[in-house]
C-alpha cells in the first residue's frame, strides 16, 4: 500500500513540476531575447535557479518511482539484440560535456567488447549513464575510464574506473542502498539523490548480473558490472 501511495504521489507531483519547468524555460527564453539584457541579468539568474532545482526535483521523483517500481516487481525486461559499441558511444557522447567542463579525460577501452548482446538496451543505458555520471561527479581531476570486454563463460563485463575521492570501507557496504550517501567527501553535491547506485544495483540484478566495487580513499573507485551475453526474460 505504501509503495502504491508513493507511486501515485510521485505521478501527481510530476505534472505541476513539469509545468513549472516548462513555463520557466519559456520565460527565460523570452527574457534572453529582451534588448535590455543588462537590466534582466539578476532576473535571469533567478529563473535559471528555478529551472535547475526543478529539474533536480524531477530527477529525484523519477528515481523514487524507479525504486518503487522495482520493489513492486513491475519492471520487466524488453530483450533485443543490442549493438554494444553503438550504445556506449551514445552514452559517452551524452556525458562528455560534463567531463569536459571539469577538464577530465574520458578513456574508452572497448576493443574486446562483444559486438552484440541480447539484453534490455534501455536498462543497460541507465546502468552506464548512472555509473559514468557518478564517476564524473566524484572526480575533480584525472581520468574516467570505461572498460568493456567479453569473458570466457558466456558473460561480458563493464568497468568504470575514476581517479576521484574514493569510498571509505565502511561506506562501501552501503553505497547500493537507496538514499545512502558516502560521508567521506567534503565536496557539496546538491545534485546527488543517493538513488543512482541503488537503481544500478537493482537493474543489474534484474538483468541476471552482478556488480562489484573496489575503491581506495584519495585514489579512486572501480565499479564492475558482469552480465550474461544472453539475458533471460524475468
Amino acid at each position: 500500500a505504501n509503495q502504491d501511495n508513493l507511486s501515485q504521489l510521485a505521478h501527481e507531483l510530476k505534472n505541476p513540476l513539469n509545468s513549472i519547468i516548462g513555463y520557466s524555460e519559456l520565460f527565460l527564453r523570452a527574457s534572453q531575447k529582451n534588448a535590455e539584457v543588462q537590466d534582466t541579468v539578476p532576473n535571469l539568474e533567478h529563473i535559471q535557479r528555478v529551472i535547475r532545482n526543478g529539474r533536480q526535483l524531477l530527477h529525484l521523483i523519477n528515481d523514487a518511482l524507479e525504486i518503487s517500481r522495482y520493489s513492486a516487481g513491475k519492471i520487466k525486461l524488453h530483450l533485443e539484440p543490442t549493438d554494444i559499441h553503438c550504445l556506449i558511444k551514445n552514452v559517452v557522447e551524452m556525458l562528455e560535456p560534463l567531463a569536459t567542463a571539469k577538464q577530465l579525460t574520458l578513456v574508452l577501452d572497448c576493443d574486446r567488447a562483444p559486438k552484440t548482446v541480447l539484453t534490455d538496451s534501455l536498462r543497460l543505458q541507465q546502468i552506464l549513464t548512472n555509473l559514468l555520471s557518478n564517476a564524473i561527479r566524484y572526480t575533480d581531476s584525472g581520468t574516467v575510464q570505461l572498460t568493456c570486454e567479453k569473458l570466457s563463460n558466456n558473460q561480458w563485463s563493464i568497468a568504470v574506473t575514476d581517479t576521484g575521492i574514493g569510498i571509505a570501507p565502511q561506506d562501501q557496504l552501503h553505497v547500493f542502498e537507496p538514499f545512502y550517501q558516502a560521508g567521506n567527501s567534503n565536496i557539496p553535491l546538491p545534485e546527488s539523490t543517493g538513488l543512482g547506485l541503488a537503481i544500478v544495483s537493482q537493474l543489474v540484478e534484474l538483468m541476471q548480473g552482478e556488480i562489484k566495487l573496489s575503491s581506495q580513499i584519495g585514489v579512486g573507485s572501480t565499479f564492475t558490472v558482469t552480465l550474461p551475453l544472453k539475458a533471460n526474460q524475468s
